[in-house]
């Protein structure tokens, strides 16, 4: 009973390390690659590449040194650089607000 529940406890960890490397991938990958050097952190392709590899280890690898240093990657992009890109790029997406003209948001006038 006891090692059942422990299995579904490591499943359910196991999941989410997954779930939130995939999330960042997407993340860096919907971000602009002028961000990053605007931000003064590493390029888009590099976070590319670790997270691409942090999801293939946590699909293919079951080998917990490396999920941990893979969640410990996720970690530090969700805390340090979405952060700088977030506020490089005003807190809007890859394409901006609907309200940009080509020199800033359009205010009415104001």
């Amino acid at each position: 009973m006891l090692m059942s529940a422990f299995g579904g406890f490591m499943w359910l960890l196991f999941t989410a390390m997954l779930v939130l490397a995939v999330v960042a991938l997407v993340m860096a990958a919907t971000a602009r690659e002028d961000a990053y050097r605007a931000a003064n952190k590493q390029t888009k392709n590099f976070w590319l590449i670790i997270l691409g590899i942090v999801v293939l280890v946590n699909l293919v690898v079951p080998m917990l040194f490396l999920q941990i240093a893979g969640l410990i990657a996720t970690i530090v992009f969700f805390v340090d650089v979405r952060p700088a890109l977030k506020q490089v790029t005003g807190g809007r997406g890859p394409r901006g607000s609907s309200s940009d003209g080509p020199y800033g948001p359009y205010n009415g006038g104001r």
